[in-house]
């Protein structure tokens, strides 16, 4: 369980307590957090993490730290915040320096020891893993907000201004009253940020901030991020993509190999000047050209091209559809209302307007891959979750392979539908990457094939190598590919993936788009979740827009 502290600021009653436990005078001019790295070991690392990197961040300024899976960033990211303390889980050698206060460390007995609570009142953090942050004893998104100011002691009136205000900047005032479990993983996002800056610390690091969020989370976020640099607050973006509001950045720090490859203004790293390794995607801006490329080879054809893009006629070979669903209408069930909210009365719930899915209706065949859109909480996941019986329709039918599997179990229809979902930590609990492929395949193929089956879907999502490593410990982009691994080495005849390319470089996008035509080329159905329209329009065959609860064309 997380625990979250409020910062000294204009929303909260803080002390002097600096990093260090003293009271801290910053030096006025001068960088409000810096790191100067002359390497950090993780205890059971036999090569540094991270090593000849400084960073320097004044008030009021916007800094992308960009780097490709396994470069180090999140690392980075985490020292600078304090989730990762020196000497707790590895050895620095260098100094950290927050608001006035300098620590030097030399990986020994001696080195100081980094508070991370008093830290945390100096340096909001939102990790990849967005969840995380969040306390998970507070039952709706409200008091989750509030949790920080709550320890803190801040008084209620404000307090319930700090949460509304917070809502309004998130778009997530229309949420207060939701069980926060019950987010889509774009409104989560938004949430965690929330509980980050709402007590308004000084410094805001963000790790893969953009990832699942839609368009106008997106543009609300840019809009946020402008806000609190206008306010003097330190802004750090860490990135594996270019991120169009990322272009607004005062600087770009560039990670390879956990070292520092490039640092400058985002115009001194034009395409053209190779600063950026090329598994760093530069995302489109709004209204350009939005397929994606490969990112080894720029001047080749961009994933999908040797499949036919959205909007291409696709053959049906005869026979049933692999997934069919038929008036599918689905609601959660409301959860009890606790009476008040903020000492006013809640609204009774809209049953009709409660309808997640309404009537949906569709039909995919063998081999056609199907790209589903739509606005953060609008229900995909919720969606995918009624193809393998996860979820069961409160009106209506699922058919897989011309099947209703109302009466099957969920591990029955799990052989035929494989479901990949949005967070790798739902589906990974094995101790090494093999065993996690492996698991149960003896039981469906037998003894004889599930190794093959194993090393071919390692092989296919690039993990071959990493056969013995803990799950746990793989970069955030290699724990998708291998939840992916997971559902390809079953070979179900559905494939339903939750917003797959969050978290993946461009060599890791490119690893997903093979896995993906190779499974349609040998007949699997695929539908896809995602925010990432060009990799939709280059991969499926058909874009639908889950709109109001319905399936429409996009």
């Amino acid at each position: 369980m997380a625990e979250r502290t409020a910062a000294a600021g204009p929303d909260s009653e803080g002390n002097a307590d600096g990093p260090g436990g003293a009271a801290d005078n910053p030096v006025p001019g001068g960088p409000v957090l810096a790191a100067g790295i002359r390497d950090f070991t993780f205890h059971e690392g036999r090569t540094p993490a991270l090593r000849d990197v400084a960073v320097s961040v004044s008030p009021g300024s916007f800094t992308a730290i960009l780097g490709a899976s396994g470069s180090g960033k999140s690392t980075l990211g985490r020292l600078l915040s304090g989730w990762l303390p020196p000497g707790g889980h590895g050895m620095l050698a260098g100094f950290l320096e927050l608001s006035g206060t300098r620590l030097d460390f030399d990986g020994g007995a001696g080195d100081p020891r980094v508070d991370p609570a008093q830290w945390g009142r100096y340096v909001g953090f939102v990790p990849q893993d967005a969840a995380v942050v969040l306390s998970t004893v507070r039952a709706t998104v409200a008091e989750e907000l509030a949790f920080g100011l709550e320890n803190a002691g801040v008084e209620r009136g404000a307090m319930e201004s700090a949460v509304e205000r917070t809502a309004g900047l998130l778009g997530l005032r229309d949420q207060l009253d939701r069980d926060p479990s019950r987010l889509s993983g774009g409104q989560l996002r938004r949430l965690a940020i929330g509980c980050a800056i709402i007590a308004g610390p000084p410094v805001l690091i963000m790790d893969e901030p953009f990832a699942s969020l839609d368009a106008a989370g997106t543009t609300r976020l840019a809009a946020l991020v402008r806000d609190l640099l206008e306010r003097g607050t330190a802004v750090v973006v860490l990135s594996q993509a270019v991120d169009p509001p990322l272009l607004e950045a005062d600087t770009w720090v560039v990670l390879a190999d956990g070292t520092v490859a490039a640092s400058g203004a985002p115009a001194e790293m034009a395409p053209e000047t190779g600063l950026l390794p090329p598994a760093i995607r530069r995302l489109p801006v709004e209204g350009a050209d939005t397929a994606p490329h490969d990112s080894k080879h720029p001047d080749r054809e961009r994933p999908g091209a040797g499949r036919p893009a959205a909007g291409a006629q696709f053959r049906a070979q005869p026979g049933p559809p692999a997934l069919q669903l038929r008036g599918v209408s689905f609601a959660y069930r409301q959860a009890p209302a606790h009476g008040m909210r903020w000492g006013k009365p809640r609204r009774e719930p809209n049953l009709d307007a409660a309808l997640v899915l309404r009537d949906v209706h569709l039909a995919v065949q063998p081999g056609e891959i199907v790209a589903v859109t739509g606005p953060n909480g609008a229900g995909k996941s919720t969606l995918l979750r009624h193809f393998n019986g996860l979820l069961r329709p409160a009106s209506g039918a699922v058919l897989v392979n011309g099947t209703d599997i109302a009466r099957d179990p969920v591990g029955k229809t799990a052989a035929s539908v494989g479901l990949l979902f949005q967070q790798p930590r739902d589906q990974l609990f094995e101790r090494t990457v093999l065993r996690e492929v492996s698991f149960g395949l003896d039981r469906l193929v037998g003894q004889g094939m599930a190794g093959d089956r194993a090393a071919a879907a390692l092989e296919a999502t690039g993990l071959a190598d990493a056969a013995g490593e803990h799950p746990a410990e793989l970069p955030a982009s290699a724990q998708r590919l291998l939840a992916l691994a997971t559902v390809l080495a079953r070979r179900p005849s559905v494939l339903a993936l939750d917003e797959p390319t969050v978290a993946l470089d461009g060599d890791g996008l490119a690893l997903l788009d093979a896995a993906v035509g190779s499974a349609a080329a040998e007949g699997a159905a695929v539908v896809l979740v995602t925010h990432d329209l060009g990799y939709a329009r280059t991969t499926a065959h058909r874009i639908l827009a889950l709109d109001g609860g319905r399936l429409v064309p996009a």
